[in-house]
């Protein structure tokens, strides 16, 4: 672990500048607004270590699969989030030296990303090799009310010299993901216009052929004052730039203001880039920066007002603690903001290049609860619409691999419903992600009460995702019973291997949801389903036949002695040991094993039969969940970001409040503190959400069963209390509990009846409930 960083309930602060660690800050300081993110690389040059990142929503460009040799089925591309064009960049240069923090003396450094009012904030003193010493202050932030947009306050101080200063704004979209699989770079130039204090490059993708403009306009002031400036433009290939020289005196502030914007042709007339991004630019300009700046500040105080979560403690863990969920809420709220369905939740966000910034199965599974709970309905709903609007690229898909009869598979990895991951184990194996996407509708349906959703279209992915399932099970004359060959399940250290506990479960558990669902549309809108079948070609007695068989004779590998559920078949055949019997310098084993040697183990890379149980805990009495934790979480090295958090809401469920804040701290904390060595190519952003499930789900007891919201919350004993918001139906109500009471405060005009602690109360709107907890003997 690496724990450089200041703990503090509001701010990342890296006090001193950490020349090793600088990509690691870089992917912890990012900023985003669901439309561009940009990491927190510096504005001034900088040779030293560095990822540089911007990054356009939807943008994307189709890499061409690097693989040893081809398999039928293959996709041909990896679709990759792309570099865009740095924005942010200002050059400084003092009487021909150049300004490089690599190449300099830097003091009183402090880097500060202030989560609360969204934006990241820099200071320190620079001593060149000629000895002239200037005081630097920048601040800058992506605007989420003008969201195609971002702005710069960058300021220069002379301590011990008066002279010359030459400062460059630019943009530069000559750049390439480090991720290239060729080395290749993604964009041409189309267009470019310079003029005073401004400038404009229009760039179009290889192959998919998107366009994006990026404008700057900049403005200077000393003594507090706008001053004129000569500028001299500068046109380069994918470059354009403003050179300002000015007469700088000791002690005297001078100040650049760059306004910078991306238009893309997802939104805009490709033909008009250039004039809509001046434009666009002259009415952010004419707001100035404080106020935007002050708008940004609020529109995050509202996004706190229903989304933060509040730790009750002055110690440095309770610090910690409330420092790691505001992190992670802050990025998702960066990441996703679901005004647009054709976005989604790239696993490193806009924090950097790694999994091609692409859509797994970790929206529907760890993030679509958070957006349910902290968010408008729609934006869960746009979630599940972005699937449904993919479908047919899904059953195109199925029918790459054989799969037929409108038989759908949706992508492991995607931009555009197509599948673009190369890895056999994963695009042909990882089949589950199919049941995370059948998962998220009976989750968002429950959570909202919106069956009209599975009317007008959850109904229609159910029955494809069901006819994949239908077609990928075969008979087994042996066992007789349906069986499930040559799959991965979500613990990716096992690679083709039959019976995957977790993919068979969900697997019928999907089809008897689907059957549900026929029964409950029928019902709710008896045209409209006949219009469906007709559409599909859906033979209801036939499907529904085969799909009673599958599940009632659908395998799962069971040993009776241990009475557990195998996480497939021949595991137990494995050496079986435990986590504490590896030596440390080992771990993680991803980074010091070969891939035979870990495929071979035990060890599990995230949880896989507990994630099963984490989604259908229903299905299983306490004493059955109990006894798998205990068998398989001794096993389980956690090198999945994904894992800790399952494992921690169900060590609450289990009572096991130490586990369960272990692997709270674990989480909350994983890229802060880089547990895995990891957080220098981007944080992982999806895990994000699983903080948030630990907190809300495993210390709250949050749940939704027959319409009603669950509560059982506890505060672990580390805390003072524990405090959060979430919205249900059409109310919002804020849980919170100290180590002595519970309080729940309705702070919707309705009244809402909850389920706290296994007892139906009912808090009258703007009415408070508080219950005192009972003391543990």
């Amino acid at each position: 672990m690496k724990q450089y960083l200041q703990h503090d309930p509001w701010c990342i602060i890296e006090n001193g500048f950490h020349r090793d660690y600088n990509e690691i800050t870089e992917s912890v300081m990012s900023l985003g607004n669901g439309r561009m993110g940009q990491r927190g690389n510096f504005e001034e040059g900088f040779s030293g270590k560095t990822l540089l990142g911007n990054y356009v929503a939807g943008v994307y460009y189709p890499d061409k699969t690097r693989v040893g040799w081809w398999k039928n089925g293959y996709p041909n591309y990896f679709a990759k989030v792309l570099n865009a064009a740095n924005w942010i960049g200002i050059d400084v240069e003092i009487e021909y030296e150049k300004l490089d923090l690599n190449l300099c003396e830097v003091h009183d450094f402090r880097r500060v990303l202030n989560m609360q009012e969204g934006y990241l904030e820099r200071n320190f003193v620079a001593t060149l090799k000629s000895g002239r010493q200037l005081q630097v202050s920048a601040k800058r932030f992506c605007s989420i009310v003008d969201d195609e947009s971002g702005a710069i306050r960058f300021s220069i101080t002379p301590l011990n010299f008066d002279g010359k200063v030459t400062l460059t704004p630019y943009i530069n979209g000559d750049v390439s993901n480090r991720d290239s699989n060729y080395d290749e770079k993604f964009w041409d130039e189309v267009r470019k216009e310079t003029g005073y204090g401004e400038a404009y490059i229009e760039m179009r993708t290889r192959k998919t052929a998107f366009h994006v403009c990026t404008g700057m306009m900049v403005e200077i002031m000393q003594d507090g004052q706008r001053i004129d400036f000569q500028s001299q433009p500068i046109r380069q290939e994918k470059y354009v730039a403003n050179r300002m020289t000015l007469d700088c005196k000791q002690g005297q502030e001078t100040v650049v203001y760059k306004y910078a914007a991306n238009l893309s042709s997802m939104n805009y007339d490709p033909d008009r880039l250039v004039p809509l991004t001046r434009d666009y630019l002259k009415r952010i300009v004419g707001k100035g920066f404080d106020r935007m700046l002050y708008e940004q500040k609020q529109a995050w105080a509202d996004k706190w007002k229903t989304n933060d979560i509040t730790i009750g403690g002055d110690d440095e863990s309770a610090i910690a603690a409330a420092q790691g969920i505001r992190f992670n809420i802050f990025h998702l709220n960066q990441t996703y903001t679901g005004e647009d369905e054709r976005l989604n939740i790239g696993p490193k966000g806009f924090t950097g290049e790694k999994y091609g910034g692409s859509t797994y199965w970790d929206t529907e599974a760890y993030c679509l609860p958070f957006y349910l709970s902290t968010a408008d309905q729609k934006v869960a709903r746009n979630l599940l619409l972005y699937r449904y609007k993919q479908l047919d690229k899904a059953i195109e898909n199925a029918q790459k691999l054989g799969f037929r009869a409108g038989a759908a598979l949706y992508p492991m990895v995607t931009m555009n419903g197509e599948e673009c991951h190369n890895e056999w184990e994963i695009t042909f194996e990882e089949i589950h992600r199919n049941g995370a996407i059948a998962y998220a509708i009976y989750d968002y349906v429950r959570y909202t009460g919106d069956e009209q959703y599975l009317v007008d279209y959850g109904l229609e992915v159910l029955i494809a995702i069901s006819r994949f399932w239908s077609q990928r099970v075969n008979w087994s004359e042996a066992k007789q019973q349906y069986v499930m060959l040559g799959v991965t399940g979500p613990n990716e250290y096992e690679n083709n291997v039959n019976n995957n506990w977790y993919t068979n479960y969900i697997a019928a558990w999907t089809l008897r949801y689907t059957m549900e669902s026929v029964e409950k549309v029928k019902a709710l809108n008896p045209e409209r389903f006949t219009a469906l079948c007709d559409k599909l070609h859906f033979r209801e007695e036939k499907e529904v036949s085969k799909t009673k068989q599958i599940v009632e004779k659908m395998h799962f590998p069971y040993d009776e002695q241990r009475e557990l559920f195998l996480q497939q078949d021949g595991f137990l055949d494995k050496e079986l040991l435990t986590v504490d019997q590896l030596p440390s310098g080992q771990r993680p084993i991803n980074q010091h094993w070969s891939w035979d040697r870990i495929l071979r183990s035990c060890f599990i890379k995230q949880a896989d039969v507990l994630q099963g149980m984490y989604f259908f805990e229903d299905d299983f009495d306490a004493e059955t969940v109990q006894r798998h934790f205990d068998f398989y979480e001794p096993m389980t090295v956690h090198e999945s970001s994904l894992s800790p958090c399952v494992h921690s809401v169900l060590a609450s469920k289990l009572g096991l409040r130490d586990k369960a804040y272990e692997m709270y701290l674990r989480t909350a904390r994983l890229d802060l503190d880089d547990y895995n060595n990891d957080t220098e190519d981007g944080l992982h952003i999806t895990s994000m959400a699983g903080t948030w499930l630990s907190v809300v789900k495993g210390f709250g007891g949050l749940r939704v069963k027959e319409d009603s919201l669950l509560l059982a919350p506890y505060c672990p004993e580390q805390w003072q209390s524990l405090s959060f918001k979430v919205r249900f139906r059409n109310a919002l109500i804020q849980v919170t509990v100290t180590q002595t009471e519970v309080s729940i405060q309705n702070f919707s005009q309705q009244s809402i009846r909850i389920v706290l602690f296994e007892e139906s109360v009912t808090i009258e709107g703007s009415g408070l409930k508080v219950v005192e907890l009972e003391k543990e003997a």
